[in-house]
Parts: structure tokens; C-alpha cells; sequence
């Protein structure tokens, strides 16, 4: 929203005017239905962030599922299937990847039914296609103990890492803390990245009451310090 209110084309040239790269577009989807809009209308809105992905010189387009929306999870599952196919034509063209993101199911509200990687990973397997991979959020998946130890095996399905952290198990609402504060193993999974060979980008998502008190300077200062003990290095 926040894009599409300052204008694409401003959007894009401010970022070339100020040496920085985006490195994705956030988000389409919708394809079950559970935003009130139509099949035909989610893949039609999904088709055109696909070429403003491309506009900004973006690699991917992040895909909410949308949830359930009283539907069977094999027809959701279908729908959401259909909508891919659809759009990787668009993707091919515009040489941008598709990511679903998984969300932990007590968060996951309207925006998806998919939770787990292993969820995302099915479709992409039934789909086949190179352009579709998943989005890899810490909030989300690192409360899975076996995590660390699994993520490196994901890397070649992961079009991007977000980083975020928290001091309790999520809840309906998203409540992200800064980096290294909360309970999350964030530090570790990077590290397991990291000897495993991901060289992808890193995206720091932080929202929710535990990181309302705070600027943006101190949410970029905490972000730049991770950054530099647990990345550039």
C-alpha cells in the first residue's frame, strides 16, 4: 500500500537515485477467496504486482495462499495451485521468482492455511517449477526446536530469509521484538545459513507493540548490528 500510495514509478527511481536494490515485492494472493475478492480478481491484482516486481527491479513477489475460507484443504489447496500456474508465465517473463510464505498458525489468520515448509514444499513439487520457492520467516518457523538443524537442507528452495524474534509464542496479532532480544534461536538458524551456503538476502520484519516504543534509527542501528556480528561475517 504504502508503494502503491507514493507511486511505482517515484518508488523505483528513488531507489536508483539512492543506490538500493529491492529485493522483493510485498504481497499478492488472496486466491481462496478469504478477502472477499474473486478467484479471477486475486490472479488478476497477483498478475500485475508481477510486472511492478519487475519495475523495481526486484527478484520476487511474495504470495499469501489466503486462508480456508470454508473450504476443504485439498480444494484450497487446489485453488492456490491454479493461481500459480497461471501466474508463472507472467514470472517467467518478467524473470521473477514467486515465494509463498508460510506463517505459524496462531498468526496465520486471513492470510494463508499453509504453516510449515513442508506445506509449501508439496506444492512446489506439484507445480514444478523453478520460478516458485518459499519465503523462509524466523517469527514463523523458529519456534520449531529441529529447525537449525534442518534449514541448511531448505536453502535451495528459499528465495529469501526474514529475520524476526520474540519474547513469547505468537498470538493472533504478530508481536516482533528487536533482534536478539526475544527467545527465538535467531543467531543460530543464521549460522547454520551461513555454513550451509545460503548467500541470499536477509530481510528484518519487525512489527507489534514490543517494537512500537522504538525509532526507526534505533530499529535500523539494532538491524545494521545484527547484521554485522551474525552476517558480514
Amino acid at each position: 500500500h504504502k508503494l502503491s500510495d507514493f507511486g511505482e514509478a517515484k518508488g523505483a527511481e528513488l531507489l536508483a537515485g539512492k543506490g538500493l536494490r529491492a529485493s522483493h515485492l510485498y504481497w499478492a494472493g488472496g486466491f481462496t477467496g478469504s478477502d472477499g475478492r474473486s478467484f479471477r480478481a486475486a490472479v488478476d491484482d497477483a498478475r500485475e504486482a508481477v510486472r511492478v516486481t519487475a519495475d523495481l527491479g526486484a527478484s520476487c513477489l511474495v504470495l499469501f495462499s489466503g486462508a480456508r475460507a470454508g473450504h476443504t484443504y485439498n480444494h484450497a489447496r487446489r485453488l492456490v495451485r491454479e493461481a500459480i500456474k497461471e501466474l508463472l508465465d507472467d514470472a517467467e517473463k518478467h524473470n521473477v521468482d514467486l515465494a509463498i510464505e508460510p506463517m505459524h498458525p496462531a498468526c496465520a489468520g486471513e492470510f494463508t492455511f499453509l504453516n510449515v515448509p513442508e506445506d509449501v514444499f508439496e506444492l512446489m513439487d506439484e507445480v514444478g517449477s523453478p520460478r516458485l520457492k518459499m519465503v523462509f520467516d524466523v517469527y514463523h518457523q523458529g519456534f520449531d526446536p529441529d529447525v537449525t538443524y534442518r534449514v541448511g537442507d531448505w536453502i535451495p528452495r528459499i528465495a529469501f530469509v526474514q529475520l524476526g524474534d520474540a519474547k513469547r509464542d505468537p498470538g493472533a496479532e504478530q508481536n516482533r521484538c528487536l533482534l536478539g532480544e526475544g527467545i527465538l534461536p535467531v543467531a543460530e538458524i543464521v549460522s547454520a545459513l551461513q555454513k550451509a551456503g545460503y548467500d541470499g538476502c536477509y530481510d528484518v520484519e519487525l512489527l507489534g507493540e514490543d517494537v512500537e516504543p522504538y525509532s526507526y534509527e534505533q530499529l535500523l542501528e539494532n538491524a545494521k548490528q545484527f547484521y554485522a556480528t551474525h552476517i558480514a561475517n
